[in-house]
């Protein structure tokens, strides 16, 4: 049973990750979000397979998830996602050479805190907890933002979301939940689930500011916004 519902909740977050990234690529035109959530459905699914394969601790696919989950936990769900979350609430726009120094930060970063875990050590996890509890922090400052423009129901799960993250973050590396398997496959569960919902969330909460910053700026610019007046001819 185990078994089955970590495939579920693996296969749930590859699911939200590659189309809500696809969709804030084509639909939103932002490329650390999109990409981002590209990433993280990809790890779902090398994760899916060394779930399912059994693979040991010397195969490819323990490698690459190790490098990702670094990636992501370092720069990728944090850094990157804040960056992609200021396009809305301050209407940043990040230059290619941003966007691209940030994704080249949380490889280096991913490659030298997955290969060098053990080296690291407790100050490696204490960083991912550090990095994990500032970006909720701005999560907490993004649903407070939503829920001003009058989206309380994003505003609320995007709330309920970051509690989880929080939870998950707290327990990753320093907490083991009890009756759990060697392979923490309970914390798992719970994890890939909730790294899920909370792509999922963000990207309809975007969605949402997106369309609010449109009807404000259709009440700023009328002209502009205004469709074009039909020319009769005789």
């Amino acid at each position: 049973m185990r078994d089955v519902l970590f495939a579920a909740a693996d296969i749930w977050m590859i699911a939200v990750g590659l189309i809500c990234g696809v969709k804030f690529i084509r639909d939103h035109h932002n490329y650390l979000i999109g990409l981002e959530w590209i990433i993280m459905g990809v790890s779902g699914i090398n994760f899916l397979i060394y779930g399912v394969t059994k693979a040991g601790p010397d195969s490819p696919a323990h490698h690459i998830a190790f490098f990702l989950d670094a990636f992501s936990r370092s720069i990728g769900f944090t850094l990157i996602l804040v960056l992609g979350l200021l396009v809305l609430t301050h209407r940043y726009k990040p230059t290619t050479r941003v966007e691209v120094g940030a994704f080249a930060l949380a490889a280096i970063l991913g490659f030298l805190l997955s290969e060098f875990a053990e080296e690291i050590g407790t100050p490696g996890k204490v960083f991912f907890l550090i990095t994990a509890l500032a970006t909720c922090g701005f999560l907490c400052f993004f649903a407070w933002r939503l829920a001003k423009v009058g989206e309380r129901a994003h505003a609320a799960w995007v709330a309920g979301a970051t509690a989880l993250n929080v939870a998950v973050a707290s327990i990753y590396d320093f907490w083991r939940i009890p009756g759990d398997d060697a392979d923490h496959t309970r914390f798992y569960i719970f994890a890939l689930f909730t790294w899920g919902l909370a792509m999922l969330v963000i990207y309809r909460a975007y969605a949402a500011f997106v369309a609010h910053n449109k009807r404000v700026d259709a009440r700023l610019n009328p002209i502009t916004t205004a469709p074009t007046p039909r020319i009769e001819t005789a």
